[in-house]
């Protein structure tokens, strides 16, 4: 890799993990009236979505499609929250390469945003949701990275 490339990733990674900062250690604002998720659990200050597969579980309490969409939404930006980050991170860490480590640090990364989270919001309220379903998501996400990664360079893996 060229030293320019190098430092084009090198500084993706770093703008990039500043933009998660700014979306995941920041207040939330509250939603919309009549958007909810369902299963929330509150110890205190703190909020919990303790249920795998919430969304699925909880969909007979969905009263809209507006709702429906928002779930959906959540899920789907979930996924993706990783997957950028994952993938600068692949070319400038040869020692990532490799199914499980990928799972296991985009797994780490996730629970370290989920309990990052409960902290501020148990010092700052901070309107922030620790989910379980987050965990799984993020961790897809970073599996998604992999497998693109793997795609574009097949040859370069296998030797």
């Amino acid at each position: 890799m060229t030293k320019k490339r190098e430092l084009i990733l090198r500084l993706g990674v770093a703008v990039y993990s500043l933009c998660i900062v700014c979306f995941c250690f920041t207040p939330q604002p509250q939603l919309p009236t009549g958007v909810e998720t369902p299963g929330i659990q509150t110890f205190g200050r703190l909020v919990f979505l303790l249920t795998p597969l919430n969304s699925l579980w909880n969909l007979g309490e969905v009263t809209s499609l507006g709702q429906v969409l928002w779930i959906f939404l959540q899920n789907i930006l979930n996924v993706f929250l990783l997957f950028p980050l994952i993938f600068q991170l692949l070319y400038l860490m040869p020692g990532l390469r490799n199914t499980k480590k990928v799972i296991l640090f985009s797994f780490l990364l996730s629970l370290g945003i989920e309990c990052t989270q409960l902290v501020l919001d148990f010092f700052f309220d901070f309107n922030r949701v620790f989910e379980i379903d987050d965990l799984w998501t993020n961790t897809l996400g970073g599996y998604l990275a992999w497998l693109l990664y793997k795609g574009l360079h097949k040859n370069k893996i296998r030797n």
